[in-house]
């Protein structure tokens, strides 16, 4: 299995189980041959109503993702860090939440 950390804009990184690292990457292996997918439908000229259904099933896709991420975030991350004291971390989760329901 590849490095089990990710890198963020904060340069903060997350070491996740196995079971959650192979989940996520799984979807997004999902999400790419979707989006390769429309690709080909664009190229092939097919009709623009059945390319907008296939993006809203990536939307779709991609916001299951981000729901359990995020989940996995607070469940770990958010809670551990409010253990210890940590009150930044909820203004940064504040932000992290305006920011995805733009």
């Amino acid at each position: 299995m590849p490095e089990k950390q990710e890198q963020c804009s904060c340069h903060k990184t997350k070491e996740r189980s196995e079971k959650e690292y192979k989940n996520l990457i799984h979807r997004l292996n999902r999400i790419e041959g979707q989006i390769r997918g429309i690709r080909g439908m664009v190229e092939k000229e097919a009709y623009c109503t059945d390319i907008l259904v296939q993006v809203a099933a990536v939307n779709a896709a991609l916001n299951s993702f981000n729901k359990e991420l995020l989940s996995n975030h607070i469940k770990t991350c958010v809670t551990r860090d409010i253990r210890e004291g940590k009150d930044e971390t909820v203004d940064e989760l504040l932000r992290t939440l305006q920011k995805l329901m733009k």
